[in-house]
Parts: C-alpha cells; structure tokens; sequence
C-alpha cells in the first residue's frame, strides 16, 4: 500500500475514534444540560424542539443535521416566514452565544456524519456555487467547529473562510484538531464574533454570489 495512503488512512482512524470517544463522554456529562435545554425549548419555542435540515457531509452526501431550535416557525398571512429579528426567542440567542443550540450534533458525530473538527456544513443549494477549489472543503467530514470558526466565526467572508476550510483539509492532524477544539471552548465562553443579526450578517459577508436564503436555524454558521 502507498505509503501517503496507509498514512491518511490511519490519521482518519485516529480521528474518528476520538470524536467517538469524546462524543460519548460529552453526551453523558452534558446529558442534565440537555434536558433542561429540552424542556425549555418546548416551553418557550415550541415543538418540534429539534431542528432538522440537510446539509453536505463528505463528498457532498446529504445528512440530516439537527440542532435545538432557536426560532419559531411563525409566518405572515402570505404563508411566508417572518423576519428573523421577529420569530427568535431570548432563550434561543442565549443558546446562540453559548453554541449549546449545537449540542445535538454530538449525534451527528457518532453516526459518522460529521466530525468535532472540519469545514462546517452549509446549504445543499450552494453545492453548485462552489468553485472546484472551494469544493475541496467536502474532502472531509464537516465538522462542529473548524479553522474557521476560531478566526472570525461569523463575520469572516465566504471566500476567506473557504480558503481556511481548504487549508484545514490539507494540513489536519490530530494536534491541530485539539488545537481547534480548544481555542473554540475559549472562545464560546468569551463569546467572540458571535452575531445575533444573521440576515444581515449573510448578506455582508457573501462574497462568493451565494443565493440569498430564508434564515432558519444557523444556515451559514
């Protein structure tokens, strides 16, 4: 086998069996947190408590993402979904700021979806709108956080955060993952970069001709 292979091969099972490993230690430790959460989702926001979506995992494979939810599905008389600013609840900008509306993607991690570490997952209609370059991002599994993500979150431009997510996806190990990992936790508790506007913040930091989306929950964060 070539040697690169047999190396590549092995990085990946390094890191899949730690985000096993730390997806289940996590799941267990944060199982009060997460029923709390749960409880109070369905009393302030509403059911379903959980948000689901499909998202590109590696390779583009559709998966369905699920997060807490941090908005209602309220809409107009025309059917349509009402402004951001107007369906989403103080409880769901808490779990926002403090990242727990991700929570439930520790499952998406034991199912082999996503990883604790890798590009984070967009839209399935951006797929076509992706340079060949900034398809590379789907080379690995998406991740719950990323290189990314601890340089800007939020407010960095598609085309910059891509060419980070690209970086990621040539240079990771196990090192730089624990790295990320950490700088993240840090930066969750400072809450650094983190914008409540995401309407508005798509549209400033869409510089790669995306298609304008109705916000849900977190469609490009």
């Amino acid at each position: 086998m070539d040697t690169s292979v047999a190396s590549g091969k092995k990085k990946e099972w390094f890191k899949r069996s730690f985000d096993l490993i730390l997806a289940y230690f996590l799941l267990v430790a944060f199982s009060p947190v997460f029923l709390l959460i749960y409880f109070i989702v369905r009393m302030e926001i509403g059911t379903p408590v959980f948000f689901r979506q499909m998202r590109p995992g590696k390779n583009g494979k559709p998966f369905m993402i699920v997060k807490f939810r941090t908005m209602t599905d309220e809409r107009g008389e025309n059917g349509i979904l009402l402004p951001e600013a107007e369906r989403i609840r103080s409880f769901g900008i808490f779990l926002r700021k403090m990242s727990l509306d991700e929570l439930p993607e520790l499952v998406n991690v034991i199912k082999g979806q996503m990883s604790f570490v890798g590009p984070r997952p967009l839209l399935m209609q951006y797929l076509n709108y992706y340079t060949p370059y900034y398809a590379r991002r789907h080379d690995v599994k998406p991740g719950i956080t990323g290189w990314a993500q601890i340089h800007g979150r939020n407010n960095t431009p598609f085309s910059r955060r891509f060419t980070m997510d690209v970086w990621y996806v040539d240079h990771y190990s196990f090192l730089l993952d624990l790295k990320i990992i950490v700088l993240t936790v840090g930066k969750v508790f400072k809450r650094e970069n983190v914008r409540g506007d995401l309407e508005q913040c798509y549209h400033e930091v869409n510089d790669c001709g995306l298609p304008d989306t109705i916000i849900e929950e977190g469609n490009y964060d």
